[in-house]
């Protein structure tokens, strides 16, 4: 009989690529939800929920994202120093206009565990508004969206 054991893997024993995807073009929610399995490592068969198995991921182009429908105005970013009165409120378009590399980051970062592996898996998530970036040395492989 064959030996049918599940086998839980460590950190240490996967081996951590590195992707690159542009979002020129790309759906928002499309983009962040592939990106989000590949930062988890729900792609690898090593795949361990307890442990970061999970690779990191290169998103360029974060400016030309796209979000369809009315989301550019109906969509809003809150934040909140703590102190009474000082809730900020902006729309999807104004913070693709200060910061696009935010509302990605935000949305891929959403779809994490909420917990300190999420975080720990959020870390690995680079975004940059245009096409430069400064992981050449990692030598990245281009991720091919679905």
């Amino acid at each position: 009989m064959a030996n049918l054991k599940t086998r839980s893997f460590t950190e240490q024993q996967v081996q951590q690529d590195w992707w690159i995807v542009s979002a020129a073009g790309q759906r928002l929610g499309r983009l962040a939800a592939r990106v989000a399995l590949i930062l988890q490592g729900k792609h690898k068969p090593q795949y361990t929920r307890h442990a970061d198995t999970g690779d990191f991921v290169i998103v360029t182009d974060a400016a030309r994202v796209v979000l369809t429908g009315n989301k550019l105005t109906a969509k809003k970013y809150y934040r909140h120093s703590g102190r009474p009165g000082s809730l900020k409120e902006e729309t999807a378009e104004e913070l693709l206009q200060r910061a696009p590399e935010e509302v990605v980051r935000r949305a891929v970062l959403g779809m994490l565990p909420h917990h300190s592996l999420g975080r720990k898996m959020g870390r690995k998530l680079k975004v940059y508004a245009g096409s430069e970036h400064p992981h050449d040395a990692q030598q990245p492989q281009p991720l091919v969206l679905k």
